[in-house]
């Protein structure tokens, strides 16, 4: 298994964990509240926790490409969700 992890600065953690998780509800299981998220997608898990000031992202697949893959996917989505923002993804192996 690959791992990998990013904090996000962000003081909209929690809206943009929500964001994603309700996304992604109608195509993959999901469960979350406020302050934590998990998101079984098919090449991959994505975990989340809020905080007040950053959203910590993890996440793990079953190979290095596939990861890689994951972290694109995520970042991205959660760009788009934050635009009024520049957020900066710094991903590090775990």
């Amino acid at each position: 298994m690959s791992t990998s992890n990013a904090d996000v600065t962000t003081e909209h953690a929690s809206r943009y964990l929500q964001q994603l998780c309700k996304h992604w509800a109608h195509k993959f299981p999901v469960t979350f509240d406020p302050n934590h998220g998990e998101i079984e997608l098919t090449i991959g898990k994505t975990v989340m926790d809020a905080g007040a000031t950053a959203l910590r992202i993890a996440l793990t697949a079953s190979d290095a490409t596939q990861l890689e893959q994951l972290e694109r996917v995520v970042e991205d989505h959660i760009k788009r969700f934050a635009f009024r923002e520049e957020l900066v993804f710094n991903w590090a192996a775990a």
